[in-house]
C-alpha cells in the first residue's frame, strides 16, 4: 500500500541557445479559490483513507487483528442513516439493549465467513429482545446487498447510502469489524475480524450480565 516514487531523471543543463525560462508572478485568486482547494483537499484525504481500508481488506487473509480501539468505554458515535430496506435507523432507538454495530461488505470474504454468526446471534436474541445487529455496509450495491441477505439470511437494518462517515467516526480499520455497544449506549468491546456469537455472549456476560440489568444508562 506504500506508494513508490518514480526513479530521478537527470535532464542535461540547457544550452545557451535555448531561451531562459521566465517565471510569471501567480495571480490572486481570492477567497473562494482557497475555500474550493480546501475542500478538494478534504476530498483527497477521505478518498485516501477509503481506499487503504479497501486494500487492507482485500489483502488480509487474517482475521485475528487485536481489537484495541480508543472508543471502547466511551458512548458509541452517532448512527442514524437509510436503511436497505428504505427505512432509517438510529442507534440511539436502541437504548436498552445490546446492540452489535457490524460493518461489513458483501465482496469481503471474511464477512461472508462471519455472517452465520451473525445470524445466529440474532436468532439467539430474538425472543427475549435484549440484542440486536446492525449492519453498516460499505462501497456496496443494492442489488448486492438484497441478495446475500435472501441469501444467507438476516432480517436486521442494513445501513446503506454514504456510510464514510460513519466508518470513519468510528474509526474503522478494515473490514469486517463489529463493535459491541451496552444497553447505556457506550462502546464495550470491539471485534476486529470475524465474530462469533458464543464469544459476544461471553462478552455480555462478563461486562455487565444481562440486558436488562444495562437499562436506564445515560451513555454520558
Amino acid at each position: 500500500m506504500t506508494d513508490t516514487a518514480g526513479p530521478d531523471v537527470e535532464r542535461p543543463a540547457p544550452s545557451r541557445a535555448e531561451a531562459p525560462e521566465v517565471t510569471r508572478p501567480v495571480p490572486d485568486e481570492g477567497p473562494r479559490s482557497n475555500v474550493r482547494r480546501t475542500a478538494l483537499v478534504v476530498a483527497g484525504v477521505m478518498v485516501l483513507l477509503f481506499g487503504v481500508l479497501v486494500v487492507a481488506t482485500k489483502d488480509s487473509d487474517d482475521p485475528k487483528d487485536p481489537a484495541s480501539s480508543p472508543l471502547v468505554g466511551k458512548p458509541a458515535p452517532p448512527l442514524a442513516t437509510t436503511t436497505l430496506s428504505g427505512g432509517s435507523v438510529d442507534l440511539r432507538d436502541y437504548r436498552g439493549q445490546w446492540v452489535l454495530v457490524n460493518f461489513f461488505a458483501t465482496w469481503c470474504v471474511p464477512c461472508q465467513q462471519e455472517h452465520p454468526e451473525l445470524v445466529r446471534f440474532a436468532e439467539q436474541h430474538a425472543a427475549s429482545g435484549d440484542a440486536s445487529v446492525i449492519s453498516v455496509a460499505f462501497q456496496d450495491q443494492p442489488e448486492d446487498l438484497k441478495a446475500f441477505f435472501e441469501k444467507n439470511g438476516g432480517d436486521w437494518p442494513v445501513a446503506v447510502g454514504d456510510t464514510a462517515p460513519i466508518a470513519l467516526d468510528f474509526g474503522v480499520v478494515k473490514l469486517p469489524e463489529s463493535y459491541l455497544v451496552a444497553p447505556n449506549g457506550v462502546i464495550a468491546a470491539k471485534v476486529a475480524g470475524g465474530v462469533r456469537a458464543d464469544d459476544l455472549d461471553r462478552v455480555i456476560s462478563e461486562v455487565g450480565g444481562s440486558a436488562q440489568e444495562g437499562r436506564g444508562g445515560d451513555g454520558s
